[in-house]
């Protein structure tokens, strides 16, 4: 493998800006990440990353990624260890040995976990994932929509519990099955997914989503230093859509079945004063409502931004009074597929309407 470049603390500080817009509500807030990936490099580790065209056919790739309800894992100290435990234990009940470790999303806390267990194993992580945002639930990848095997999985609970699921007729059974071990566990673990060769890896993974993550921290940090506007910087380098800008007037959230469900009304600002926008999310945010009509659903990204930092705000870190914009961003293309719409479209979280884009005509 080639294609290596070392990545930097101040790299790592942008990646968790940008992947926590990318996350889109979810994937965890990547606070508590950055702190282990600072603790990790102030004792002398590094994390190196590498290309996914840089991978052999035959190399095995391990897909990690912490599982459960964002507000749970808010209140839970991160243990950097965690995820490195999940990594080692697949290598043990599989006989293989991971050359790399990769995200399983690239959203939120979950572009970190492969950081911090490349770290403790001293293995390069691949410049990809497999959701180019965040999703809740172990059906919602490129890896599903591929038709990839599911199993099996390693689930790591800090506390000393380890569960491995050993095989499973289809995506959703794997979501089932380790979703009740996660809700067990408090509704919080670390885990790595079934391992990957390097041929799926090129095939099915969404390339290069790490580096986009960095540019886009990159772009905010900047903005944020010259007293730009973030939001409009942000709207340079992407193909993305203002959609509404406002305030929060109410959140309703639930933790359930290992889930951060519930909905956020916002009242409009500026140019939106007079209307309303309502946002439901499972996790992440997924349906988007402007004075009653569905504007935008999954997969597009519906990213909420703080109005003045740019920054994301969580699914469960909002809050009432606080002053959001609210922008689109386009999906992985391979999700926009009829199989992609089955595992990530608006009916795919429970909701009776077709896929909506604001970037089809």
């Amino acid at each position: 493998m080639s294609e290596t470049r070392e990545l930097s603390l101040d790299d790592i500080e942008s990646l968790a800006v940008g992947a926590w817009i990318l996350g889109t509500g979810g994937g965890g807030s990547p606070y508590l990440g950055l702190l282990n990936m600072r603790q990790l490099y102030a004792s002398g580790h590094r994390v190196r990353l590498i290309s996914p065209a840089s991978l052999d056919a035959t190399d095995t790739i391990a897909v990690v990624s912490n599982q459960g309800a964002p507000l749970v894992g808010q209140e839970r100290l991160t243990d950097s260890r965690t995820t490195a435990r999940a990594v080692a234990l697949m290598e043990e009940i599989t006989g293989v040995q991971f050359q790399a470790i990769m995200s399983l999303e690239i959203g939120g806390g979950n572009a970190i976990q492969p950081l911090m267990a490349a770290a403790h194993l001293d293995r390069p992580v691949v410049d990809a994932d497999c959701m180019g945002r965040a999703y809740p639930e172990a059906q919602m990848t490129s890896f599903a929509v591929g038709n990839l095997k599911p199993y099996p999985l390693t689930s790591i609970d800090p506390r000393g519990v380890e569960s491995v699921v050993y095989k499973v007729p289809t995506w959703k059974w794997m979501e089932r099955v380790s979703r009740k071990i996660c809700t067990e566990y408090g509704s919080v673990a670390a885990t790595c997914k079934a391992p990957r060769s390097g041929a799926e890896i090129k095939r099915w993974a969404i390339p290069y989503t790490t580096t986009k993550a960095i540019r886009i921290g990159t772009t905010v940090r900047a903005a944020q230093r010259r007293h730009d506007d973030p939001i409009a910087a942000i709207l340079e380098i992407e193909p993305g859509k203002m959609l509404f800008r406002g305030k929060v007037i109410d959140v309703e959230r639930r933790t359930t079945e290992g889930f951060l469900r519930g909905r956020t009304r916002f009242e409009g600002l500026d140019a939106w004063r007079g209307t309303r926008m309502e946002i439901s999310f499972q996790n992440e945010w997924v349906v988007a409502w402007l004075d009653g009509e569905p504007l935008v659903t999954s997969p597009d990204l519906i990213c909420v931004l703080d109005s003045i930092s740019g920054e994301a705000i969580g699914t469960e870190t909002i809050r009432y009074g606080q002053r959001v914009t609210v922008i689109a961003l386009p999906p992985p293309e391979v999700f926009l597929s009829p199989r992609g719409l089955e595992h990530v479209g608006p009916q795919a979280f429970g909701y009776d309407i077709p896929y909506i884009s604001v970037f089809q005509a």
